[in-house]
C-alpha cells in the first residue's frame, strides 16, 4: 500500500513577518487539502525564526514567535544561533514554555552536561502502524558564545553518527533539521548514510529542486520566509521504501491570511507600547549623527564601548546607528529603532602595527560606503570609523582625497610594537572586514548585552 506524506519546512525567517500572513494562508490551505485527501502533512522550522531586530521579538523575547508557530501547528523545530545566543540564559530557558511542539537540538546542553528540559535530541513520528519517521535536530557550533551564556554546545558532526544510527533502528526514514549551513550539510550527506533527508538553514541557501549527494536529499528554502520548502514523499508501507521529490513555493504572489495580519498588527502595537514605557534617560540636548563625518552620537557609542569593556581604545563604525537621538525622554523603543542589531561588544588585543593597518583601511571610501547584510548588522552602510582614545592628523590632497599623516593613542604617538586593548563590536571579530581583528589571538566577548544595552547604560549614567 502506498501513502503520500508532504513535508513542509521554513528556515531563517528572522522575524520577517511581512511574509508570515502569506505563509499562514498557504499552510492552512494545504493542511485542509491534505486532510481531505487523507494525506499526512508534517511541518518543521529549521531555526533563526526569531530575530530581535523586530519590535515584536524584542519586546516578547521571542515568545510571540513561538505563539505564531503554535497557530500553524508545527510538528517540531530546531534552534538557530538567533534563538541560542541572542537571548540570555533564562530567556532561552523560558522561550518554549508554551510551545505545542517538540524542540529538537541534539548538541545543546547545560553546563553540567545534562540536556535542558525543553530540548530533545530526536523525535519519532509514526506515520502509520508500519512506517515511522525519525527527526534529529542540530544547531550551529558557536561554542564560546554559548559558554558565555551558561550553555554548552558540542561539535555537531562528532555526535551525529551515533545518534543517526540509534534513530535508524527506530525509524524507516531519518530527517535532519540542520541549522549548520550548506558546507556541513554536504559533509553529512557524504559521510553519514543513515540520514535520508536534510532540511537545511543558517547559510540561507535555496534549493528549488533539492540537491542529491549519494542517497541523501538536501533541501533549503532561502531566507526571510520568501519561500516554503516542500518534500513530497511516496511511501511504500509494506516494503518500507520511499521516493522523495523536493520543491519550493515562492510566497510573494500568495494572498494574506487576514486573521494573521490582524494578529501581527496588534502584537506590534502592544510591543512598541511596551518598549516605549521603558524610559532610559532624558537628554538635555540633541545627539546628532553623521555616517561619513564625525558626530556626537557615534562618538558617544565609541566612548561607551571603551568604558564598558575597560579598554584603552573604543572603535565602532557610525553606520550601526541608524538615526540621531533628540532632546527629551529616551526610551527602549527609541534605542531599538536606532540600534536594532543583535551585535555584542568585544575587546581585542592588537599590536600597534595591526591597529594602524585597520585605521588606514577604515578610512578608505570603499569601507565607509560598504553596503552589506549579515554578522548581526541590520543597517544600510558601514559608515566612518569613530574612535575614543585615537586622534588622527589628516591632510587633503589636490584631488580631494584625505590621507592620515599621524596617529596618536591617548596623547602619545602610536607604537607599532605595543599591545593595545581595543573595544569594538563582535561582527569585526567574526567577519572578515578587518583580518587583523578576525585572526587576533586574544578576544573577549561581552554577552548577553547588545550595543543598545551599552548605549542605554551610558545614557543613564552620563554626568
Amino acid at each position: 500500500m502506498k501513502r503520500t506524506v508532504y513535508v513542509y519546512h521554513t528556515n531563517d525567517v528572522h522575524s520577517h513577518f511581512e511574509y508570515w500572513p502569506k505563509i499562514s494562508y498557504f499552510l492552512c490551505e494545504q493542511r485542509q487539502k491534505h486532510e481531505k485527501n487523507n494525506e499526512t502533512m508534517l511541518l518543521f522550522d529549521i531555526g533563526d525564526f526569531i530575530d530581535r531586530f523586530h519590535p515584536i521579538t524584542e519586546a516578547t523575547r521571542g515568545k510571540a514567535n513561538v505563539d505564531l508557530l503554535n497557530e500553524l501547528h508545527y510538528d517540531a523545530v530546531t534552534i538557530g544561533n538567533n534563538e541560542g545566543i541572542t537571548l540570555d540564559h533564562e530567556e532561552l530557558n523560558a522561550l518554549y514554555k508554551n510551545a505545542r511542539f517538540p524542540v529538537i537540538v541534539a548538541n545543546l546542553f547545560k553546563k553540567d552536561g545534562t540536556r535542558p528540559s525543553w530540548a530533545h535530541p530526536y523525535y519519532i513520528i509514526p506515520i502509520s502502524d508500519t512506517f515511522r519517521v525519525g527527526v534529529i535536530g542540530l544547531t550551529a557550533y558557536f561554542a564560546k558564545s554559548y559558554e558565555l551564556l551558561g550553555w554548552k554546545v558540542t561539535p555537531p558532526l562528532e555526535m551525529l553518527e551515533n545518534i543517526a544510527a540509534e534513530v535508524k533502528k527506530q525509524a524507516d526514514l531519518v530527517i535532519l533539521l540542520s541549522h549548520l549551513g550548506i558546507n556541513e550539510d554536504e559533509k553529512i550527506a557524504q559521510t553519514i548514510p543513515e540520514i535520508d533527508i536534510i532540511l537545511g538553514g543558517h547559510t540561507h541557501h535555496l534549493f528549488p529542486e533539492g540537491k542529491r549527494i549519494n542517497q541523501t536529499l538536501l533541501c533549503g528554502a532561502g531566507k526571510y520566509g520568501k519561500f516554503i520548502g516542500v518534500v513530497k514523499l511516496e511511501i511504500g508501507e509494506s516494503d518500507h521504501t520511499y521516493k522523495a521529490l523536493a520543491t519550493v513555493v515562492d510566497v510573494k504572489s500568495l494572498p494574506d491570511l487576514e486573521k494573521t495580519k490582524r494578529t501581527l498588527s496588534l502584537l506590534e502595537q502592544q510591543s512598541l507600547a511596551t518598549l516605549e514605557a521603558e524610559q532610559v534617560a532624558e537628554l538635555k540636548e540633541d545627539l546628532p549623527l553623521q555616517w561619513f563625518s564625525p558626530s556626537p552620537f557615534a562618538e558617544l557609542l565609541a566612548s561607551a564601548l571603551k568604558e564598558w569593556c575597560k579598554a584603552e581604545i573604543g572603535m565602532v563604525n557610525a553606520g550601526v546607528l541608524l538615526e540621531p537621538l533628540y532632546k527629551g525622554v529616551v526610551t527602549k523603543k527609541d534605542l531599538h529603532r536606532i540600534c536594532p542589531h543583535p551585535i555584542n561588544p568585544c575587546k581585542v588585543q592588537l599590536r600597534g602595527a595591526e591597529l594602524k593597518e585597520i585605521i588606514l583601511q577604515a578610512n578608505t571610501e570603499r569601507m565607509k560606503y560598504l553596503e552589506f547584510k549579515g554578522f548581526g548588522f541590520r543597517g544600510k552602510v558601514m559608515g566612518q570609523m569613530v574612535y575614543d582614545g585615537i586622534e588622527l592628523e589628516t591632510e587633503t590632497s589636490k584631488d580631494g582625497s584625505e590621507h592620515i599623516r599621524h596617529i596618536m593613542i591617548n596623547g602619545k604617538p602610536l607604537n607599532p610594537d605595543q599591545l593595545y586593548d581595543v573595544a569594538t563590536i563582535d561582527m569585526f571579530a567574526i567577519g572578515n572586514f578587518y583580518p587583523q581583528i578576525q585572526r587576533a589571538s586574544k578576544k573577549e566577548y561581552y554577552m548577553p548585552e547588545f550595543l543598545r544595552d551599552v548605549l542605554a547604560w551610558k545614557l543613564a549614567n552620563q554626568k
